[in-house]
């Protein structure tokens, strides 16, 4: 059995951490050709075209675009 190539194939899933507009609807990654993205994807609205999607992709070994949520017990804890 061979193994699954996922070279030059993506998916996007619905983001359920968004706490801003400005924050993703959908994250996920994309593979093109052997190199690895973040993939975000923001739902828009234009007046002259209707509705469309907003790409930006940004290479894996930079930041995502949106980080984590960070655990806000750390900031109580004293040591």
């Amino acid at each position: 059995m061979s193994q699954y190539d996922n070279t030059n194939r993506g998916a996007a899933f619905l983001n359920n951490r968004k706490e801003k507009d400005t924050q993703p609807d959908f994250r996920g990654n994309l593979n093109v050709d052997g190199k690895d993205y973040w993939l975000s994807i923001w739902n828009a609205n234009s007046p002259k075209t209707g509705d469309y999607f907003s790409v930006s992709v940004q290479p894996k070994d930079e930041q995502p675009a949106v980080q984590p949520a960070v655990n806000k017990l750390d900031d109580q804890i004293p040591f």
